[in-house]
């Protein structure tokens, strides 16, 4: 709807909406539209009950498995086993609960940032009123300061700029024109005649008439993208996966163990009990600990680095991305306009270029002796300080007119005088300024322009391609008159060029390689300009994929399978709209990319609230800060490096305890299984069951502390439930062989009874557990990869307690044997040889199988 109005002519808008310029809108016919197309405000989404957002913590595959455990164990007469799960199921649930009002309060900070006043025109009187009550129609009243209230097809103008960078990204205010916009005008930065609501006046004053409200406008349209649910994160799916996976595992196997026993004419109770007890067995109950062990380890690293993690998963899931989407401010660059140098039209430094851009640069000094005004005026007067003899110079000088900046023109002209002289002076596009000048000075002396002009263009566009922004500087003695008009910006006199730089950060070379060294594509989306963008990527090392810098007027006229094929050959984007930034980063994730994105204005909110990570910056937004699941209190990429390997130490360690757990327990109740058909007793009692899965687990609660090998940070790591499940299968069945081992022991050669035969597969059982973790979490030789202090401790500890319980008082609560020592060496020696088996077996699987897709 914008750009329709956008490409016509103000008297041909103002008919369209029944509106006059002189009158405004009757109080009557306002009130009569405010019915119509409602407040100009953005609607939120019905808001969720709290009980109905703590419910959806319980959703989840494997929470339900860990409530199911703890209910068995608390029928089993386990309580402390059913206290220990029941208290990390709701811890997590909590922190999931806290999480659930991210969306939500994005999109109320969204609409808050509307709710403001405006100055109307109505019944032909001017008149303050609610920003909320505005209708189509309305005339609105802007000047410096204000944040526009509804977007605006300009109507009258006095050299107004508005800062339109939280809604588009440029780094610039745009001059507005009340010229209509080409026909063909689609994105925000193409339409120079309309003001958008949520963008502030940075200059001048301006009169327009409102011609969207609410959700109808581009800030409005916004936000509708934050009301849609954000999508899984690819931690999420992956959690819920697993969950899927072992709900079949434990379904399967707990009604095959139940049914046969029951068959084999054993106790029924006894059955149902043993199977709910394997069912316990087989489910990883510390994952939910483990993870939050992990990440909040991985929080607090981070919060010493400066960066705060609102989501605490999207640390694991930074660590897995694999594409990180960034603007080019305040990330490759300091965000900072500042003067580079001033060149003459023979290419030296001369200040007498530095003298006429001062001229023709009017500032105000705010607080502590600041300059206040446009960014590049305002970075020609702080160069100018170091030049004390010019800027006093310069205060003789009074502005006598001024022609003011249009997108049409591309500059600005200033007529000042003091008691002795008197210039015209222009600044603005070199491709503008250059045309209107028949002289060029060189070394002092005034030349014809003739074939200096193709050489000054030359100049301009190479300086351009380094990702600089130029003006050019011409002046000429103008005739005393009255006023000046567009008329007088003819026959001048080239002086030379004024070079500008959002310098690159020093940190941003680095960051780059560091990036690529981790198998992270960077891919830079702005809403800045194509050359400007294309030279700050190069500066900063960052090759342009195929040379070009696709532009969101491109990406416009692609249908879906062109765009996912052109995020995928492309790197560099400008010139986009918050929807562009949006549709490229669902087109990755679609691809099967974990999409990591850094953005810090409104325009950037849609995009955080759909990347797998969404990360802002302390100065950004509000709602950005909101929408993102980090927040950076420092700036730039290096920054973000650091995230990324502290997400994948916790993802290495995460699946460890996965790989370890699954494997294992799979491998243990299986054998428990199988030998409960052909042994005339059940071979573990329930409770040992659950006692066997809590000393294993124990050792494995301190994973997250463990050092991850150097190899596994050097590139993302995608979560592959079939690989995980392959892992499961394989070293299950190593385990069963080891407890099959320990099985023909017993009964063969110790000729154990029931207690005794209990009571030694136990002891096999759970430290063969505790021991194989140390040829699983690394693909090195365990004895090369150290694990961490805390791993080793707590292992030895738990293996120690395990034989100790059998020696103890509680034994008898168990139904424990207590055997000799020369019993406890063998179990020992198995154990070991496991350890080892393992360790060749971990080599061979690495080697054939894929475990990560």
């Amino acid at each position: 709807m914008v750009d329709n109005y956008a490409s016509l002519p103000a008297k041909q808008v103002l008919a369209k909406l029944g509106s006059s310029a002189t009158n405004g809108l009757t109080t009557q016919e306002a009130h009569a539209r405010l019915k119509q197309y409602g407040h100009n405000k953005i609607e939120t989404r019905k808001r969720k009950t709290t009980f109905s957002m703590l419910l959806n913590q319980f959703s989840s595959p494997l929470v339900l498995i860990l409530i199911f455990a703890s209910f068995i164990s608390s029928f089993l007469g386990e309580f402390v086993e059913a206290a220990v799960i029941i208290a990390i199921v709701l811890i997590n649930a909590l922190l999931g609960f806290a999480q659930e009002y991210k969306s939500e309060l994005a999109l109320e900070r969204l609409a808050r940032y509307l709710r403001l006043k405006a100055k109307v025109l109505r019944d032909g009187k001017r008149e303050v009123i609610n920003a909320e009550d505005l209708v189509p129609g309305d005339i609105v009243s802007i000047e410096t300061g204000d944040i526009i209230p509804a977007d605006l097809r300009l109507l009258t103008i006095s050299d107004l700029q508005v800062n339109q960078s939280i809604l588009t990204g440029e780094s610039l205010p745009v001059p507005k024109t009340i010229r209509p916009s080409p026909r063909d005008a689609r994105l925000p930065q193409e339409m120079s005649c309309i003001a958008f609501a949520g963008t502030n006046v940075k200059a001048g004053a301006g009169i327009g008439v409102v011609i969207a409200t609410g959700g109808n406008t581009e800030f409005g349209k916004t936000a509708a993208y934050l009301k849609e649910k954000p999508p899984q994160t690819d931690f999420e799916k992956n959690i819920k996966l697993l969950g899927d996976m072992l709900i079949a595992v434990i379904v399967v196997v707990t009604i095959f163990i139940f049914a046969a026993n029951s068959l084999l004419g054993k106790d029924i109770l006894l059955s149902l009990l043993f199977a709910l007890a394997i069912a316990v067995g087989i489910t990883p109950e510390m994952l939910p600990m483990v993870i939050t062990l992990s990440l909040s380890n991985g929080g607090l690293a981070l919060a010493s680095k400066k960066v705060v993690v609102r989501r605490l998963d999207a640390i694991e899931d930074l660590g897995n991305v694999d594409v990180l989407c960034s603007d080019k401010t305040g990330t490759l660059t300091e965000n900072a306009i500042t003067l580079r140098n001033y060149i003459s039209a023979d290419g030296k430094e001369d200040d007498s270029v530095l003298f006429y851009s001062l001229l023709a640069s009017p500032v105000a000094i705010g607080r502590k002796h600041k300059y206040v005004g446009l960014p590049m005026d305002t970075a020609i007067w702080e160069y100018a300080k170091n030049k004390p003899s010019l800027v006093r110079t310069i205060s003789q000088f009074r502005i006598i007119d001024e022609i003011a900046f249009d997108y049409e023109r591309r500059m600005v002209s200033v007529v000042v005088a003091s008691n002795k002289q008197m210039f015209f002076v222009t600044k603005g596009s070199p491709e503008s300024v250059i045309p209107r000048c028949t002289k060029v000075l060189l070394s002092g002396v005034e030349a014809d322009m003739g074939r200096h002009a193709q050489r000054l263009l030359s100049e301009y566009k190479a300086l351009s391609a380094q990702g600089l922004r130029v003006l050019g500087v011409a002046i000429k003695k103008p005739e005393k008159k009255k006023d000046y008009t567009y008329a007088d910006e003819r026959d001048l006199t080239f002086v030379g060029f004024v070079v500008f730089t959002d310098p690159p950060r020093k940190t941003a070379p680095q960051a780059v390689k560091n990036m690529k060294s981790l198998g992270v594509e960077l891919k830079i989306l702005s809403g800045d300009e194509p050359n400007v963008t294309a030279g700050i990527c190069s500066a900063v090392g960052m090759e342009i994929k195929g040379g070009v810098v696709l532009t969101g007027a491109e990406l416009s006229r692609m249908n879906r399978e062109e765009l996912r094929k052109a995020v995928e050959e492309f790197n560099v984007f400008a010139r986009l709209t918050p929807k562009q930034k949006l549709e490229i980063v669902s087109a990755l994730k679609e691809n099967g990319h974990v999409v990591g994105f850094i953005g810090d204005g409104v325009n950037d909110a849609p995009a955080l609230n759909s990347a797998d990570v969404g990360i802002s910056v302390d100065t950004g937004a509000d709602i950005a800060k909101t929408s993102a699941d980090i927040v950076l209190l420092g700036h730039g990429l290096h920054v973000v490096v650091d995230g990324i390997i502290e997400g994948r130490k916790i993802f290495s360690n995460t699946i460890k305890y996965i790989l370890n757990t699954i494997s294992a327990n799979f491998g243990n109740m299986f054998t428990v299984a199988i030998s409960s058909l052909f042994l005339p007793f059940i071979p573990l009692l329930p409770s040992q069951i659950l006692l066997n899965n809590f000393f294993s687990d124990i050792p494995l609660t301190t994973i997250s502390t463990d050092r991850v090998d150097t190899e596994d940070l050097r590139k993302p790591k995608k979560w592959s439930i079939s690989g995980i499940t392959r892992f499961m299968m394989f070293f299950g069945m190593v385990s069963s062989v080891f407890d099959l081992i320990t099985i023909g022991f017993l009964l063969y050669f110790v000729k154990a009874g029931p207690e005794l035969f209990r009571t030694g597969w136990f002891i096999e059982s759970a430290l063969s557990e505790i021991v194989v973790t140390f040829a699983i979490r690394t693909k090195k030789p365990f004895f090369i990869s150290r694990p961490s202090n805390l791993l080793l401790i707590s292992s030895i500890l738990t293996a120690i307690a395990t034989v100790g319980i059998i020696y103890s008082p509680l034994a008898p609560l168990f139904e424990f044997a207590q055997p000799d020592a020369g019993f406890i060496a063998i179990l020992l020696g198995i154990v070991i040889a496991y350890l080892f088996v393992a360790e060749i077996c971990k080599h061979i699987f690495f080697r054939f199988c894929n475990m990560w897709g």
